[in-house]
C-alpha cells in the first residue's frame, strides 16, 4: 500500500509518470489520433469510436484485455461518452461476448467492463443478452477475409434474455465489423428494431 502511494502512476503507452487516475502521460494522449464525429457503416451497422486503433489507443487495449487493467474503461467510457454523436448514446448496451472458455482465462470479458462504464457515466441500462459458442478462435492472426465473415463459432441471443428494442453493441475495439455484424444479425433476428455500436477504438479506414 505504501508503495502504491509513493511509486507515481505510469503512462500504459510509454511508461513515463502519469497523473494519478490517468492511464496515458500528456504526451501520449496529445498522441492519441480522433476519428470523425459521424459514424462510419461497417457490414450494414452504424458503428463509432472517439479514436484510431494505433498508438497509445492500441496499448490501451492491450492493457484492458491482456493485463486486467479494468481501470482504464473508465478512460475510454470517457472519451467515448464526451463526444458520441447525438442519437449514439440511447437505448440499451450489449456488450459484444466473450467466448466462455477466454472468459474463464481471463476472468473478466473487456467490453462488458467498457458498457458498465459507459453506463455509469450516462445511465442507460446494460443487457448481456449474447451469447457465443462453438470453436474459440482469436481475430488475431485471422486474415481480413476470415474476420468479415465474422467470429469463430456462433453467436446468439440467449433463450432466458430476448434482446431490447434498440440495442447499442459496445466492445472495446473495431477492425473489420465481422463481429459487431453476427452481433447485430443475432440481436436482429431475435427481435432488436434498431442496433448500433460503439466502440472504443476503430482501425482507422475502415
Amino acid at each position: 500500500m505504501i508503495a502504491q502511494l509513493l511509486a507515481p502512476p505510469l503512462c500504459w503507452s510509454c511508461r513515463a509518470p502519469a497523473a494519478r487516475a490517468a492511464p496515458l502521460c500528456r504526451a501520449c494522449r496529445r498522441a492519441l489520433r480522433f476519428l470523425p464525429r459521424a459514424p462510419v457503416q461497417l457490414c450494414g451497422l452504424s458503428v463509432w469510436a472517439p479514436v484510431a486503433y494505433e498508438g497509445p489507443a492500441g496499448e490501451l487495449v492491450k492493457g484492458l484485455k491482456f493485463h486486467g487493467a479494468t481501470a482504464v474503461a473508465e478512460a475510454m467510457a470517457a472519451l467515448i461518452v464526451a463526444g458520441a454523436p447525438e442519437g449514439m448514446l440511447s437505448g440499451v448496451l450489449v456488450p459484444v461476448p466473450l467466448h466462455p472458455g477466454r472468459r474463464r482465462a481471463r476472468a473478466f470479458n473487456q467490453a462488458e467492463a467498457v458498457a458498465a462504464a459507459i453506463a455509469a457515466r450516462t445511465g442507460l441500462p446494460v443487457v448481456d443478452c449474447l451469447v457465443r459458442s462453438g470453436p474459440a478462435g482469436r481475430q488475431v492472426g485471422r486474415g481480413r477475409a476470415a474476420r468479415l465473415a465474422g467470429p469463430a463459432g456462433s453467436i446468439d441471443v440467449g433463450a432466458a434474455a430476448g434482446a431490447p428494442a434498440e440495442a447499442v453493441l459496445v466492445d472495446d475495439v473495431v477492425t473489420t465489423g465481422g463481429t459487431l455484424a453476427a452481433c447485430a444479425a443475432a440481436l436482429r433476428e431475435a427481435g432488436a428494431r434498431r442496433v448500433r455500436a460503439l466502440a472504443f477504438a476503430r482501425t482507422a479506414g475502415r
